[in-house]
């Protein structure tokens, strides 16, 4: 695998979807749960998503229960719950690991290429996020505290 469009993923109904269904696009790919500090988030990404979805931002979300057992639902009650709480309409897909041994490959993939603090891959929590240009390249990794707000500017530049 040697680009971000080499990868595929399953969204929350069950469909494959290859990532080259997104070339020219600015992604933002991001680990959620729906019981965590930062599960508001979903409301400042659904923003984004409104906001930028015409100039060619898609957000991907990656619901993830490794961090405090923090999404324990299954694909069906996640859509569920983040439609009826947040509003989300941008793609979200089957339920991952983005740490360890059986970390999904996309997730390997991003963490190899924008590593975090100090150099580790690893992902620290929740809403980590992973901005990709229309290249295709990873260009920059935000810490769940880094809310879509704080990141709309670098968003906007890359569109």
């Amino acid at each position: 695998m040697t680009t971000i469009y080499d990868f595929e993923a399953q969204t929350l109904d069950g469909r494959r979807v290859k990532l080259d269904t997104y070339k020219g696009k600015v992604l933002l790919i991001v680990n959620t749960a729906s019981e965590c500090g930062f599960t508001p988030q979903y409301k400042g990404l659904e923003a984004l998503w409104r906001k930028y979805q015409p100039q060619g931002l898609i957000i991907l979300g990656f619901p993830c229960n490794q961090f405090g057992h923090q999404e324990p639902g299954e694909n069906t009650q996640i859509g569920a719950f983040c439609s009826k709480n947040f509003g989300v309409t941008f793609p979200l897909f089957s339920k991952i690991d983005v740490n360890g041994d059986n970390a999904h490959p996309l997730y390997q993939y991003l963490k190899a290429q924008a590593p975090g603090i100090v150099g580790s891959q690893a992902i620290k929590w929740n809403f980590t996020k992973f901005l990709v240009d229309r290249s295709g390249k990873v260009v920059k990794r935000f810490a769940s505290v880094q809310t879509p707000e704080k990141i709309d500017a670098q968003i906007a530049a890359l569109l």
